[in-house]
């Protein structure tokens, strides 16, 4: 099972760190990546596997919004599923 995380935010220094040693540290794989920044604002998108997360999916999604508060970005993980329905044109 795959899963889109989205992080957005004013940049700074350490975001991708802390956001991917949450993932290891939940046996969630990222599978591609891609980040850009546009006068300091942040802006990646992650597509991973948590077909075996050490936690719950749902249990993902709080602790993720929670890291995203401590840094000042926004973060949310969704089923690919639900994230293509929402954005097929």
């Amino acid at each position: 099972m795959k899963g889109i995380i989205t992080v957005l935010g004013k940049d700074k220094v350490g975001i991708i760190a802390k956001v991917c040693t949450y993932l290891a540290e939940q046996n969630v794989n990222i599978l591609d990546i891609s980040q850009t920044i546009v006068q300091d604002y942040f802006n990646m998108m992650m597509i991973v596997d948590v077909s075996k997360p050490a936690k719950a999916f749902e249990a993902l999604i709080e602790d993720l919004q929670g890291i995203g508060h401590e840094i000042g970005v926004e973060i949310k993980l969704q089923h690919e599923d639900i994230f293509n329905s929402m954005h097929r044109i």
